[in-house]
């Protein structure tokens, strides 16, 4: 399914937060959302998935506004993994899990055969076939972020938006994760913090600052040691992998801090063309 973001503005607390980004994301591309802790990516994801409306623009899902979808049918076509979550669920795992079947079904507590054996096999393909039957709350942070993956698995949905979804894993279980999502064959939209995870697992970046679009292309083409340092103020050495080839990014120093240019003046970065190509 294809994802178009148009012109799109968002507000949290009273304040912009996403201004004028356009992004259109092919059908089955992993779209990697890169950028500073309070550059927009949380509140962007937000507005995509139907979460929280734009201020203004639009999200196109195969040509249908958002907007004038239902709930169900957001549902239907979008699962979201979000950063915020309570961890005091006392409920099994399972549960969990089967909570992403609802919008094909009858409600919470009337699964069918098909929803439970759907949510048992999310759990496998994550690995945590072994905590069904334990309760969400009782887990480590590493495996209700496995569990919460799962619930968005079982969902079956063409679309996938994930905010954070390494948070508190292990690198092994990061690579896990990220393959697993490449493996999806879904259309992803994913915000993640490793610039070298991010360059070997996602088709295509974008980087956010200050709200705004300042780079979108393939990790080889917009990923470098000059955007590292405009967007993060992080100097880093760019290096290739022995085996891969793959450039790889080791991070020096926080860059010297420079005076904050007037409001209004445009990011020095990589223009956004607006689109993205398999």
């Amino acid at each position: 399914m294809r994802v178009d973001i148009e012109d799109l503005d968002a507000h949290r607390g009273g304040r912009r937060v996403v201004s004028e980004v356009s992004v259109s994301v092919p059908s089955g591309t992993v779209l990697g959302m890169l950028g500073p802790n309070g550059s927009g990516k949380s509140t962007l994801l937000r507005a995509v998935s139907g979460v929280a409306a734009p201020s203004s623009g639009r999200v196109l899902l195969d040509g249908a506004d958002t907007a004038s979808l239902s709930r169900r049918e957001m549902a239907l076509r979008v699962a979201v993994m979000a950063q915020e979550h309570s961890e005091e669920f006392e409920i099994p795992v399972l549960d969990m899990v089967l909570l992403g079947r609802i919008p094909h079904g009858r409600g919470f507590g009337n699964d069918s055969d098909r929803d439970v054996a759907v949510a048992l096999g999310a759990l496998e393909r994550v690995g945590a076939p072994h905590l069904a039957r334990r309760a969400f709350s009782a887990l480590s942070g590493g495996e209700r972020q496995r569990v919460l993956f799962a619930r968005a698995l079982a969902q079956d949905t063409p679309v996938l938006v994930l905010d954070e979804p390494t948070n508190h894993l292990d690198i092994a279980h990061q690579l896990e994760l990220l393959d697993l999502i490449r493996a999806t064959d879904k259309t992803v939209l994913v915000a993640l913090h490793d610039l070298n995870l991010a360059a070997r697992s996602c088709d295509a970046v974008g980087v956010l600052v200050d709200g705004r679009l300042a780079a979108l292309g393939a990790p080889t083409e917009v990923l470098d040691t000059a955007l590292i340092r405009s967007a993060f103020d992080v100097d880093s050495t760019a290096v290739d992998h022995p085996r891969s080839g793959r450039r790889h990014f080791l991070f020096d120093a926080r860059s010297p801090q420079t005076a904050p240019e007037p409001e209004g003046t445009p990011v020095s970065l990589t223009a956004p063309e607006g689109s993205i190509r398999p």
